[in-house]
Protein backbone atom coordinates (compact mmCIF):
# COMPACT_ATOMS: atom_id res chain seq x y z
CA UNK A 1 0.00 0.00 0.00
CA UNK A 2 2.59 2.55 0.86
CA UNK A 3 4.24 2.28 -2.77
CA UNK A 4 0.28 3.62 -4.04
CA UNK A 5 1.34 6.85 -1.82
CA UNK A 6 3.84 9.73 -2.40
CA UNK A 7 4.80 12.33 -0.08
CA UNK A 8 6.17 15.45 -1.76
CA UNK A 9 8.21 17.49 0.35
CA UNK A 10 8.58 20.33 -1.74
CA UNK A 11 4.72 21.16 -1.61
CA UNK A 12 3.68 23.45 1.12
CA UNK A 13 0.65 21.07 2.23
CA UNK A 14 2.42 19.46 5.51
CA UNK A 15 3.32 15.79 4.99
CA UNK A 16 0.34 14.56 7.30
CA UNK A 17 -2.30 16.05 5.24
CA UNK A 18 -1.21 14.84 1.61
CA UNK A 19 -1.32 11.11 3.47
CA UNK A 20 -4.89 11.74 4.86
CA UNK A 21 -5.92 13.30 1.25
CA UNK A 22 -4.73 10.08 -0.45
CA UNK A 23 -6.06 7.67 2.01
CA UNK A 24 -9.34 9.34 1.87
CA UNK A 25 -9.33 8.94 -1.73
CA UNK A 26 -7.92 5.71 -1.63
CA UNK A 27 -10.78 4.82 0.91
CA UNK A 28 -13.55 6.53 -1.16
CA UNK A 29 -12.61 4.71 -4.47
CA UNK A 30 -12.19 1.05 -3.13
CA UNK A 31 -8.91 0.78 -3.40
CA UNK A 32 -8.60 0.23 0.58
CA UNK A 33 -12.02 -1.54 1.72
CA UNK A 34 -13.35 -2.33 4.88
CA UNK A 35 -12.34 -4.17 7.25
CA UNK A 36 -8.57 -4.10 5.25
CA UNK A 37 -5.62 -3.17 8.08
CA UNK A 38 -3.58 0.00 7.31
CA UNK A 39 0.37 -0.96 8.32
CA UNK A 40 1.63 -0.18 11.43
CA UNK A 41 2.13 3.92 12.00
CA UNK A 42 6.15 3.28 12.65
CA UNK A 43 5.92 0.83 9.57
CA UNK A 44 4.21 3.31 7.21
CA UNK A 45 6.36 6.44 8.93
CA UNK A 46 9.56 4.38 8.10
CA UNK A 47 8.32 3.36 4.74
CA UNK A 48 7.55 6.82 3.32
CA UNK A 49 10.17 8.66 5.54
CA UNK A 50 7.88 10.14 7.42
CA UNK A 51 8.26 10.89 11.37
CA UNK A 52 5.86 8.31 13.34
CA UNK A 53 4.07 11.23 15.28
CA UNK A 54 2.91 12.39 11.31
CA UNK A 55 1.87 9.48 10.36
CA UNK A 56 -0.14 8.54 14.24
CA UNK A 57 -1.91 12.50 13.29
CA UNK A 58 -3.02 11.27 9.94
CA UNK A 59 -4.40 7.66 11.43
CA UNK A 60 -6.56 10.13 14.20
CA UNK A 61 -7.84 12.51 11.59
CA UNK A 62 -9.31 9.78 9.33
CA UNK A 63 -10.67 8.08 12.88
CA UNK A 64 -12.60 11.82 13.78
CA UNK A 65 -14.00 11.40 10.06
CA UNK A 66 -15.03 7.83 10.75
CA UNK A 67 -13.32 6.58 7.87
CA UNK A 68 -10.98 4.16 9.75
CA UNK A 69 -10.97 2.29 13.48
CA UNK A 70 -8.05 1.54 15.60
CA UNK A 71 -8.38 -1.34 18.56
CA UNK A 72 -5.71 -1.68 20.85
CA UNK A 73 -3.84 -4.75 19.98
CA UNK A 74 -5.57 -4.76 16.38
CA UNK A 75 -4.37 -1.86 14.85
CA UNK A 76 -6.40 0.53 12.05
CA UNK A 77 -8.75 -1.08 9.67
CA UNK A 78 -10.82 0.49 7.27
CA UNK A 79 -14.17 1.23 8.70
CA UNK A 80 -16.83 -1.27 8.67
CA UNK A 81 -19.92 0.81 8.52
CA UNK A 82 -19.97 3.26 4.95
CA UNK A 83 -19.78 6.65 5.31
CA UNK A 84 -22.54 8.75 3.68
CA UNK A 85 -21.76 10.39 0.28
CA UNK A 86 -22.64 13.53 1.80
CA UNK A 87 -19.96 13.47 4.85
CA UNK A 88 -17.42 11.49 1.63
CA UNK A 89 -18.32 14.99 0.02
CA UNK A 90 -18.10 17.28 3.09
CA UNK A 91 -14.34 15.82 4.35
CA UNK A 92 -13.50 16.79 0.32
CA UNK A 93 -14.45 19.73 0.45
CA UNK A 94 -13.23 20.24 3.74
CA UNK A 95 -9.74 19.28 2.19
CA UNK A 96 -9.75 20.82 -0.61
CA UNK A 97 -10.32 24.31 1.53
CA UNK A 98 -7.23 23.31 4.04
CA UNK A 99 -4.72 22.90 1.24
CA UNK A 100 -6.04 26.09 -0.42
CA UNK A 101 -5.40 27.90 2.70
CA UNK A 102 -2.29 26.07 3.51
CA UNK A 103 -1.18 27.53 -0.06
CA UNK A 104 -2.70 30.96 0.37
CA UNK A 105 -0.74 30.99 3.98
CA UNK A 106 2.65 29.72 1.93
CA UNK A 107 2.45 32.34 -0.59
CA UNK A 108 1.68 34.93 2.03
CA UNK A 109 -1.73 35.73 1.68
CA UNK A 110 -4.20 36.47 4.03
CA UNK A 111 -7.57 35.39 4.99
CA UNK A 112 -9.26 38.28 3.31
CA UNK A 113 -7.25 38.54 -0.33
CA UNK A 114 -7.85 34.20 0.23
CA UNK A 115 -11.37 34.69 0.06
CA UNK A 116 -11.36 37.11 -2.22
CA UNK A 117 -9.45 34.56 -4.49
CA UNK A 118 -11.79 32.50 -4.09
CA UNK A 119 -14.72 34.09 -4.73
CA UNK A 120 -13.98 35.24 -7.93
CA UNK A 121 -13.47 31.57 -8.98
CA UNK A 122 -16.59 30.40 -7.56
CA UNK A 123 -19.02 32.44 -9.20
Amino acid sequence: MSADIAIDLSDPTPPYEQLRRQLTTMIETGQLVAGQRLPPVRQLAKDLGLANGTVARTYQELEAAKLVETRRGGGTTVAAVPVPPARLARNRLESAAKAYADTARSLGFGAEEAHEALALVIR
